[in-house]
């Protein structure tokens, strides 16, 4: 009976550990999706706002003449 006790006891400690272990897996997968979302939004919001600074410094039109202060 107590070979069968102890066996009974580790399989129940392993199911715990892989319980546990699932757990932690699936927390993981999770905090990494939301970190592969942001890593998105703020690749996007980049590369928007490297638009923004390519058109502000675009040359102007050379039929349009300079500012006075040239």
């Amino acid at each position: 009976m107590s070979h069968e006790h102890s066996d009974s006891s580790r399989l129940d400690t392993l199911e715990t550990l892989v319980a546990h272990q699932d757990r932690i897996v699936t927390e993981l997968n999770d905090t990494i999706t939301a970190q592969w979302r942001k890593i998105d939004a703020l690749e996007r919001q980049v590369a928007k706002l490297l638009e923004e600074i390519q058109s502000a410094g675009a040359p102007r039109d050379a039929s349009e003449p300079p500012p006075p202060h040239y």
